[in-house]
C-alpha cells in the first residue's frame, strides 16, 4: 500500500474537521486525508447553536474569528415543563450559524492548511500490517470516525449503534422572526417528557426552530413520527411557520461505547457525544476531534488509551454530571425546580447554561438548592 497517510478522518462535520485542522497545527508536515460522502458546502439538520464553549475550541484551532460576521446572541428564555420560566442574560453570548456555513468553514479552513478533503463514501475497513485500510484505496496510521449518528466506521469496527433508550429524535427548520429578535427561547413539554421545542435567531431574520424528544417517547405514541414531531413544534410555537422540516437522531452521552477499538477512535456523534439534557453537540464535536487528533499523532502507536485518558481529563466529571442530572431529570417537577430556582439565582442560570453547553460541573450547594426546592413543591403537592 503506498498511498499511506497519518491520519485518515471519515466525516468532514465538526468533529472531523476539527481532527484534521489540529493535525496540521500539530504536525505541518503530516498527511492527513479528510473524507467525506458529500460535497460541501451542504445542509446538516441541527439546531445551529455555537456556544460560547466552542468558540472557545475554535479559538485554540487558530479560528477564532470563524464565525465573527454572525450577531451574538446574548439572551436565553427557557420554560419548564411546568410552567416555571427564566429570561436571563448569558455570561458569554452564544451564536447560530447555519451547518450549511459553519461545516463549510472549516472544511476550507482545513484545506486552507493542508489537508487533502475528497468526496468518498466508506464501505470496508481493514486492519493490515498496523494500519488501517480504508476501501481497500488508502491506508492511515489512525483513522478518526466522525461520521456522525449513523456511523458507518462504528460499524465495521463492531460497535452497535446507540440503543433507542440512549437516542434522541428532533425535527429541524426555519422560520421567519422579527430582525431584531435576539432571545434563543427553549419551550419544554410535560407531554412525553423529555421533550422541548427551541427557537433560535440566526439574526438574518430568520430562526432555526425545532422540536425534539426520546426516541421511546415518540413510538409509545403510536403515531407516525412526522406526525408528531410536527405537530407538536406547530403547538408549542404557534406564533412560528417552520420550512425545510428534516429530522435526525441524536445519540446521547448516557450510552457512550469507549472511544475506540484499534486504531479506530470515535469522534463526535460517532462517539454518542451529545449532552443529554440539552441535545448540543458541536461543542463536543471540536473538542473530540482535537482530542482524538492530538491522540493520532502524539501517540501513533497506541491512540485509543491516550485518547481516553484525554477525553477523563477534559469531560471526565462533567459527563458524570449530566449522566446524573439526566436520570433526575426525567422527573419534570426536578426541570421545574431547577428553573424556578435559576429564574432567582443567576449563579444556579449560569451553572445551568455551562453544564448544557459546555463541560460544567454542579457544585453541591447549588444541586442541594434546587433538590431542596423540588423536594419542598412535591410536598406541596
Amino acid at each position: 500500500m503506498d498511498d499511506i497517510w497519518d491520519l485518515v478522518i471519515v466525516g468532514a462535520g465538526p468533529a472531523g474537521a476539527a481532527a484534521a485542522l489540529r493535525a496540521r497545527q500539530l504536525r505541518p508536515e503530516a498527511r492527513v486525508l479528510l473524507l467525506d460522502r458529500e460535497d460541501f458546502p451542504r445542509d446538516k439538520a441541527c439546531g445551529d447553536g455555537i456556544a460560547a464553549h466552542a468558540r472557545v475550541e475554535l479559538a485554540t484551532l487558530g479560528l477564532p474569528g470563524l464565525i465573527d460576521d454572525y450577531r451574538p446572541t446574548r439572551r436565553l428564555s427557557v420554560v419548564s415543563p411546568g410552567g416555571e420560566r427564566v429570561l436571563a442574560t448569558v455570561a458569554r453570548p452564544n451564536h447560530v450559524v447555519p451547518r450549511a456555513v459553519f461545516d463549510a468553514r472549516l472544511v476550507e479552513a482545513a484545506r486552507e492548511r493542508g489537508v487533502e478533503v475528497r468526496r468518498h463514501r466508506v464501505r470496508a475497513l481493514e486492519e493490515r500490517d498496523g494500519h488501517v485500510v480504508v476501501d481497500g484505496t488508502a491506508a492511515g496510521r489512525t483513522v478518526v470516525a466522525a461520521d456522525g449518528a449513523n456511523s458507518t466506521v462504528r460499524r465495521l469496527i463492531g460497535v452497535p449503534a446507540s440503543p433507542a433508550a440512549h437516542t434522541a429524535i428532533a425535527v429541524r427548520g426555519y422560520a421567519d422572526v422579527p430582525a431584531d429578535d435576539d432571545v434563543q427561547l427553549i419551550a419544554m413539554q410535560r407531554d412525553g417528557w423529555p421533550a422541548y421545542a427551541w427557537s433560535f435567531p440566526v439574526g438574518d431574520g430568520t430562526a432555526n426552530v425545532g422540536f425534539g424528544m426520546l426516541l421511546p417517547q415518540l413510538r409509545a405514541t403510536g403515531l407516525p413520527g412526522r406526525a408528531v414531531l410536527h405537530g407538536r413544534l406547530e403547538r408549542l410555537l404557534p406564533h412560528l411557520t417552520a420550512r425545510d422540516l428534516r429530522a435526525h437522531h441524536l445519540p446521547l452521552s448516557t450510552a457512550r461505547p469507549g472511544p475506540g477499538r484499534g486504531r479506530v477512535l470515535l469522534a463526535g456523534d460517532a462517539g454518542n457525544f451529545i449532552n443529554p439534557l440539552t441535545g448540543e453537540g458541536i461543542y463536543y464535536a471540536l473538542l473530540t476531534g482535537r482530542l482524538a487528533a492530538e491522540a493520532a499523532l502524539l501517540s501513533a502507536a497506541d491512540p485509543v488509551p491516550a485518547y481516553r485518558r484525554s477525553l477523563r481529563r477534559a469531560l471526565g466529571r462533567h459527563l458524570i454530571t449530566t449522566d446524573v442530572l439526566a436520570r433526575a431529570s426525567r422527573s419534570p417537577g426536578f426541570i421545574d425546580a431547577a428553573i424556578a430556582t435559576a429564574a432567582r439565582r443567576g449563579d444556579v442560570f449560569d451553572l445551568l447554561v455551562d453544564v448544557g453547553l459546555g463541560a460544567g460541573t454542579v457544585p453541591l450547594p447549588l444541586a442541594a438548592a434546587v433538590v431542596r426546592r423540588w423536594l419542598a413543591s412535591s410536598l406541596g403537592r
